[in-house]
């Protein structure tokens, strides 16, 4: 008997630690959408097509591509920030842009920038009436723009199935100071007005990490919610792509044992996959080409869910 209880106790710590990892992904083949440079891509679905957002790349300032279809095929088709705020740069990034549509059927869009002032990576948005833009910038100032943190970046909206609307983000954190962190601020539905406290949802501290954790995108399965985040440097081989998962989105929230993209993941058809999205049963993301650290393209994988995990295919 003693045995046969050894013998279910060790299937039962199986199954558990199978249920932190995620799939091996390397039998998968990733689909190359944008072979050009289109970092930190953010997706959002209309109707029957698709607009994606990336980083700034040469003068544009936010591109923003379109496609019938998750697979594509995807066409950058212009600039969605009309000017630039008078706190920003002009020069000065416009980073990982964010957008989402509104209870008034506007569109918002949120984006990092340089302020002039101090020269720190905070938010802003801007408004449109079409996803696709032209955006008009909002307000004189930043929306996110915490002292103590380094600089904030990386806006994801995530809307819950109550309706309540949350923006995450990511403090840069500071060499001296605490790593890198991932916080839920609660939205009022115009989508730039804070309510309540803003909570931390994970931080970087694991070694493989490198005091980087950055790009949130949040999804809600039948049991769980599901954080996927980006860790270590953006230019190193070893950034990868991780996720957590909680009950509730406040957390708490555990880190899977294992990353769920990374470049040994995926057997090198990816260099550096990170600044993933989820939109549709499908997971977007950057990563190198040709081998060099001069742009990254555009990404895509099926997803799905079984048993509350993510899986690729």
């Amino acid at each position: 008997m003693k045995n046969k209880i050894r013998l279910l106790t060790v299937a039962v710590i199986g199954l558990v630690t199978l249920a932190n990892c995620p799939p091996a992904s390397a039998a998968v083949a990733p689909r190359l959408l944008l072979e050009q440079d289109f970092p930190d891509p953010d997706v959002i679905k209309i109707g029957s097509g698709y607009f994606a957002f990336s980083t700034r790349t040469g003068a544009v300032k936010v591109p923003v591509a379109g496609a019938p279809a998750p697979e594509g095929p995807w066409r950058v088709i212009g600039d969605a920030l009309a000017s630039v705020p008078k706190w920003a740069k002009t020069d000065g990034g416009f980073w990982a842009p964010d957008v989402t549509q509104l209870p008034d059927s506007t569109y918002l869009l949120y984006f990092s920038a340089a302020t002039v002032s101090s020269g720190r990576m905070c938010i802003g948005t801007a408004s449109a009436a079409k996803a696709e833009g032209p955006y008009t910038p909002v307000g004189d100032a930043p929306l996110v723009c915490v002292p103590g943190d380094g600089g904030d970046i990386d806006p994801q909206t995530f809307v819950d199935a109550d309706g309540t609307r949350y923006l995450l983000y990511k403090s840069d954190g500071a060499a001296t100071g605490p790593p890198a962190a991932i916080w839920s601020q609660k939205m009022l539905p115009d989508g730039r007005t804070p309510t309540g406290p803003r909570i931390e949802l994970l931080r970087a501290d694991l070694t493989s990490e490198k005091a980087v954790v950055e790009a949130p995108s949040v999804v809600k399965t039948p049991g769980r919610y599901l954080l996927f985040y980006s860790a270590d440097t953006f230019k190193s081989s070893g950034y990868h792509t991780g996720y957590a998962s909680a009950p509730a989105l406040n957390g708490p929230f555990v880190k899977a044992d294992v990353p769920f993209l990374s470049t040994d993941l995926l057997g090198g058809k990816v260099d550096a996959p990170g600044g993933a999205d989820v939109v549709d049963g499908h997971i977007f993301f950057h990563g190198w080409l040709g081998g060099g650290r001069t742009a990254r393209g555009l990404y895509e994988f099926p997803l799905s869910f079984p048993n509350d995990i993510p899986q690729l295919g």
